[in-house]
C-alpha cells in the first residue's frame, strides 16, 4: 500500500510519523457520528491544489494518464482526540506524503503523456492491518471512492476532451482502478487504451459481475488489464491486496505463462500460473520496510511501480501506438 522507490525510502519513513500531526474535526459529518471518528472534508476538485498535472503531450501523440497513488497515511487524532481513518487532502503535509509517489511514477508516465493524479480521502494502513475486508471495503467505499470516482469524472470532463487515457494505480491506487473499471461506461471504456493494476488484485467475482474486464495477454493488446504482484515464494502471497486473483502477466517479457524474464541483468521474474503472483529470484527486498508485520514481509509489495519502471515506461509507449493504429481514421 506504501509506495517505497529506492531514493524515496528516508522521505517515506519520515511521512509515517509525520501522519499523527493533530487535525480539525467535523462532528456534523454523518460518518463521523456513526463510527465516532473523524472524516476530512471531501477535496474539491475544482482546485488545482487537489491535482498533480504534468503536461507533456505537446505532439499530440500520446494519451491521458490518471494515476490514483496508494497508502501513505497512518490513523491520526485530531485536535480533540477524534481518530480518523482517512487521509486529509486539506492538509498540505499529508499532500507532500503523497506527492512523493506521484512525481515517482510520473517520471516515466509523464514520458510523452499528459498526467492527472488526485490527492483522495484513502484509508489508512490501520485500516488494511485490519485484515478484515468488509471493514476495509466499508471504509473505502464510503469515503476513498467517492473521491477517485468524483476525480474521474472531474478528469473526463475538464482535462481529458475524448482523449484515449490509461487508468494506472498501485495499491489502494490498484484497487481503485478495479471498482472505476465496474463504473465506467462502455463510452468510456472504449477510449481507456489499458489499466495498469500494480499490487493488487483481480477476484473470480469481479470478472464474473463485469464480463467485460479482459486480462492483458502480451504488450500490444488494448482495454485490457495489466496485472501483478510480486513476491520471493508464492508461500508469502498476501491476500489481503493479492489473493485470489485471476489475472496476471509478467511485465518484463510480457508472457502469461512461466517462462522466466532477466531483469536488470540479475533479476529472475517468473509468473506463477497458479497464483498468478511473480516470483523474484536475486533480488534483495531487504531495505523494504515492514508495514505492519503484513507486506514487505516476504512479499515485494513496496517495489510494484519501481522496479519495472523501464518497462512500463517502454509499454505505455507500445499500447498507446497500438490503440491510436486500431483507432486510426
Amino acid at each position: 500500500m506504501l509506495p517505497f522507490l529506492s531514493n524515496f525510502i528516508i522521505t517515506a519513513t519520515t511521512a509515517f510519523f509525520l501522519a499523527f500531526l493533530p487535525g480539525c474535526a467535523d462532528s456534523s459529518d454523518p460518518l463521523s457520528s456513526e463510527e465516532n471518528v473523524f472524516v476530512p472534508i471531501a477535496p474539491d476538485y475544482s482546485s488545482h491544489e487537489m491535482w498533480t498535472v504534468i503536461r507533456n503531450d505537446s505532439a499530440g501523440e500520446g494519451a491521458d494518464v490518471f494515476y490514483i497513488p496508494s497508502t501513505w497515511e497512518y490513523d491520526w487524532y485530531t485536535a480533540d482526540n477524534l481518530i480518523s481513518h482517512y487521509a486529509d487532502p486539506s492538509r498540505p503535509d499529508h499532500r507532500d506524503h503523497v506527492r512523493t509517489e506521484m512525481d515517482g511514477v510520473a517520471d516515466y508516465m509523464a514520458d510523452g503523456n499528459n498526467f492527472y493524479s488526485p490527492f483522495y480521502r484513502h484509508i489508512t494502513l490501520d485500516s488494511w492491518a485490519t485484515l478484515n475486508e468488509d471493514t476495509i471495503n466499508r471504509r473505502y467505499h464510503d469515503v476513498a471512492f467517492e473521491d477517485v470516482r468524483g476525480a474521474f469524472s472531474y478528469f473526463l470532463n475538464n482535462y481529458n476532451s475524448n482523449r484515449p487515457f490509461i487508468l494506472a494505480g498501485f495499491s489502494q491506487g490498484g484497487k481503485s482502478v478495479v471498482e472505476l473499471m465496474k463504473v465506467m461506461d462502455e463510452d468510456t471504456r472504449k477510449r481507456m487504451v489499458a489499466a495498469y493494476v500494480m499490487g493488487y488484485k483481480v477476484t473470480p467475482s469481479d470478472i464474473i459481475n463485469h464480463p467485460y474486464f479482459k486480462a492483458a495477454t502480451d504488450s500490444l493488446d488494448t482495454g485490457s488489464i495489466i496485472c501483478y504482484n510480486s513476491v520471493s515464494d508464492v508461500k508469502y502471497v498476501k491476500p489481503i491486496v493479492a489473493a485470489p486473483n485471476v489475472m496476471g502477466i509478467n511485465p518484463v517479457n510480457w508472457r502469461t505463462d512461466a517462462t522466466p524474464a532477466l531483469l536488470n541483468d540479475t533479476i529472475t521474474v517468473t509468473l506463477d500460473p497458479l497464483t498468478k503472483a511473480l516470483v523474484l529470484k536475486g533480488f534483495d527486498g531487504s531495505y523494504l520496510p515492514n508495514i505492519l508485520d503484513i507486506l514487505n514481509v516476504g512479499d515485494y509489495h513496496g517495489i510494484e511501480p519501481w522496479e519495472y519502471s523501464d518497462c512500463l515506461r517502454k509499454n505505455f509507449r507500445q499500447r498507446i501506438r497500438s490503440y491510436r493504429q486500431q483507432n486510426a481514421e
